[in-house]
C-alpha cells in the first residue's frame, strides 16, 4: 500500500476543477451541459499576441531557457505597463515572472510562511489560498465580513490577529463574488497591516475587469514603496491567456531574491514562448482588454437583473468587477430538499444541466458561483433552465 505524505493527504482537491471535470464528463457522454463553472474568459487570445509567440518560434528566440525570473524585456514590460497603470515605479528587480499566478502565490507562501504562522482569509475567498497555505506548513485564519459587499473592516481584522498573524490576501476585485475595494480603503488596509508588521498580499488578477463606471484601483496607486507588500497578477484574465500560464509577483528585492532562488529548484523560467507573448500583449494598445471589458459588462448586467427577479435566489449587490456571481441560495435549498450549496450545485448539474461553484468551495456555504465568462447565449439558456428547474419544485 502506498504511503502519502501528510501534506498529500490533508490538501483538497479544487472544487472548481471537480466540478468543470464532471461537467466535460457529461458532455462527452452526450449531455448538453451548460458550464458557468470555469473562470475563464470564453475568448481567444488576441491575434497580436499570438503573432508575437508565433515569430519568437520561427526566429529561435522561443528555443531557450532564460533567467529563472523572465526576460529583462518582460520584466520591463510589466514595470512600464504598471507605471502606466498606477504611476508606481518599478526597478526590474522588484518582479519575478512565475508559471502562472498560481505558481506565484505558492512560491510566495514557500519563501514567507512557517509552521505555526497564521494568514488571515477574507470569506469568500479563492479556492488555492486556503490549501497552498496548508502546504507551507501554515494556519488559515478566516475572517467573514459582515458587510452585505464582504468588505472587510478594520476592527473585523484587529479581532482576528494575534502574534502568530503573519500574512493577509486581499483579492481586489475579489473572486467569487466580485467585490473591488476602493483606494482608500486599501490604503487604510495596508496602513493597518504594516502597523502590526503583517504582510499585505494583494491579488489584483482581475483589477483590469471592473464595471458599470467603476474605477480600476491597484493598492499600487496609492504607495510610494513595497514595504510588507506583495502585489500578485498576470495575463490569464485581462488578455484571454489562460492556456499560456504566465503570472508575476511584485515586492521588495529582498522578498524576490529568496522567491527566485526557490523558483530555480520548481519550475525554472516559465514557457519562453509565452514570455514573448506576454511582452506583446502588456505593450501593444489595450482596445482588447476594452473590448473584452465591455462585453463582460453587459453579460453581468444580464445575469444580475434576470436572477435578482427570482424569490428563492438573493443577490442584492450588483457586482463590480472580476466575471462571476455569488448569490445566496439557502432558501433555494429549502425548496429543493438539499442541505449543503455543495449537493445543490449537483443537482443543478443533474437535474438542469448547469454546472455552478457550491460556496463550501470558498469558505461560505450557502452560497453558489456562476461564471458570466460565457456566451450570451449560453447564458440566456442556463438561466431559462435554472429558471425551470425552480418552477418544478414550487
Amino acid at each position: 500500500m502506498t504511503k502519502f505524505s501528510k501534506k498529500a493527504l490533508t490538501v483538497a482537491p479544487s472544487a472548481t476543477m471537480q466540478m468543470t471535470a464532471l461537467a466535460k464528463k457529461m458532455q462527452h457522454e452526450g449531455q448538453n451541459v451548460i458550464n458557468l463553472s470555469v473562470g475563464q474568459p470564453d475568448f481567444t487570445t488576441p491575434k497580436e499576441i499570438q503573432k508575437a509567440a508565433i515569430t519568437s518560434i520561427e526566429t529561435g528566440q522561443a528555443s531557450f531557457y532564460t533567467a529563472v525570473d523572465g526576460l529583462l524585456e518582460l520584466k520591463n514590460a510589466i514595470s512600464k505597463r504598471v507605471f502606466e497603470d498606477t504611476h508606481f515605479s518599478l526597478a526590474s528587480d522588484n518582479i519575478t515572472t512565475t508559471t502562472g499566478a498560481k505558481m506565484a502565490l505558492y512560491v510566495l507562501f514557500q519563501a514567507l510562511l512557517e509552521e505555526q504562522d497564521e494568514v488571515l482569509l477574507l470569506a469568500p475567498y479563492w479556492v488555492s489560498y486556503e490549501e497552498q497555505i496548508k502546504l507551507s506548513g501554515a494556519k488559515a485564519i478566516v475572517v467573514k465580513p459582515s458587510a452585505r459587499d464582504f468588505k472587510v473592516t478594520i476592527a473585523e481584522l484587529e479581532a482576528k490577529r494575534t502574534i502568530k498573524t503573519r500574512m493577509l490576501i486581499i483579492n481586489s476585485p475579489q473572486n467569487p463574488n466580485g467585490t473591488v475595494y476602493t483606494a482608500t480603503e486599501l490604503s487604510n488596509i495596508l496602513k493597518w497591516a504594516r502597523k502590526n508588521d503583517i504582510i499585505l498580499v494583494a491579488d489584483e488578477i482581475y483589477k483590469n475587469l471592473v464595471f458599470n463606471g467603476t474605477k480600476m484601483t491597484s493598492i499600487l496607486n496609492n504607495v510610494d514603496n513595497l514595504k510588507n507588500l506583495v502585489v500578485i497578477d498576470g495575463v490569464s484574465k485581462t488578455y484571454a491567456m489562460t492556456g499560456w500560464r504566465l503570472g508575476y509577483l511584485i515586492a521588495d528585492t529582498e522578498i524576490i531574491q529568496h522567491v527566485r532562488a526557490l523558483l530555480g529548484h520548481m519550475t525554472s523560467n516559465p514557457a519562453t514562448v509565452t514570455q514573448y507573448a506576454a511582452i506583446a500583449a502588456l505593450s501593444e494598445k489595450q482596445t482588447s482588454v476594452a473590448e473584452m471589458r465591455r462585453v463582460f459588462e453587459k453579460r453581468l448586467n444580464l445575469v444580475f437583473d434576470r436572477l435578482a427577479k427570482i424569490p428563492e435566489v438573493e443577490i442584492s449587490e450588483r457586482p463590480s468587477g472580476a466575471f462571476y456571481l455569488f448569490p445566496k441560495v439557502t432558501k433555494l435549498m429549502k425548496l429543493v430538499g438539499v442541505t449543503t450549496s455543495n449537493e445543490l450545485a449537483v443537482k443543478l448539474l443533474k437535474e438542469a444541466f448547469v454546472a455552478t461553484v457550491p460556496g463550501e468551495a470558498f469558505g461560505l456555504p450557502g452560497y453558489i458561483r456562476l461564471s458570466y465568462a460565457a456566451s450570451e447565449n449560453d447564458l440566456e439558456t442556463a438561466l431559462a433552465r435554472i429558471e425551470t428547474f425552480i418552477e418544478h419544485y414550487r
